[in-house]
């Protein structure tokens, strides 16, 4: 039996791998801020027959991650995704030049680019014990320096910033049998997303939980989008 650890999952794209993997007969460790707060990811977990745990986990919390790590010792995972993310400010002082919100700035840093880090950091044993090895970044293509659009200064550099964290983190952990890799998830109809958006969140986990399974250790440092397409960053 495989197992997939995904952070974020009371809502949105997280919500969606868990139910996913799920349906497909995997045991996921689903982790998020507030689990009495999440019906609908407590109604999978009732209805999973044990395959599904909640774990209460907030990524900006190191010492929770510690605690996490120490709780699943000996548990292989074989897909670790790191999901949970923010966008920042949407309105007022924020995210255009000329009107940065510094501290909302380093709230993102630290949920979309230092908490990915740090949860492989902890939870690389449970990953290097499994029969997949694979970590997964969910980034997107605000963060490319070829395709940014300009304005969302916090957001995009977060994301710029982990995926060069994850490539740097695949040279490291290649020797291991670690596959390393970022998707983008496309513009997906999320709250983040939005209701104009053009991909449906469904087809956008389907497409990258595809990705997911298609990893090698040649693809190790890969980023890209859910429909298969490389990202030029």
């Amino acid at each position: 039996m495989s197992t997939v650890l995904i952070t974020g999952t009371n809502r949105g794209l997280g919500l969606e791998f868990v139910r996913q993997y799920s349906l497909d007969g995997w045991d996921v460790i689903a982790c998020c801020r507030h689990p009495s707060q999440a019906p609908k990811l407590n109604a999978i977990s009732a209805a999973s027959d044990g395959h599904v745990r909640v774990e209460e986990l907030d990524v900006l919390d190191g010492g929770r991650m510690d605690s996490l790590g120490r709780q699943l010792r000996g548990q292989a995972i074989d897909v670790l995704i790191n999901n949970a993310g923010v966008l920042g400010p949407r309105r007022g002082p924020g995210q255009k030049f000329g009107n940065m919100h510094y501290g909302e700035w380093m709230k993102v840093l630290a949920t979309n680019t230092f908490a990915p880090m740090k949860l492989a950091e902890v939870l690389v044993e449970q990953v290097a014990a499994s029969d997949q090895k694979k970590i997964v970044t969910i980034s997107s293509t605000v963060g490319s320096n070829t395709e940014t659009h300009g304005g969302a200064y916090a957001y995009a550099s977060s994301k710029a910033a982990v995926n060069m964290v994850m490539t740097t983190m695949a040279k490291d952990l290649e020797e291991r049998g670690i596959i390393v890799a970022m998707l983008c998830p496309g513009n997906v109809k999320t709250d983040m997303g939005g209701p104009d958006a053009n991909v449906e969140r469904e087809d956008s986990v389907a497409g990258m939980r595809q990705r997911i399974a298609d990893l090698t250790l040649k693809k190790t440092g890969t980023f890209t989008r859910y429909n298969g397409d490389s990202v030029a960053w």
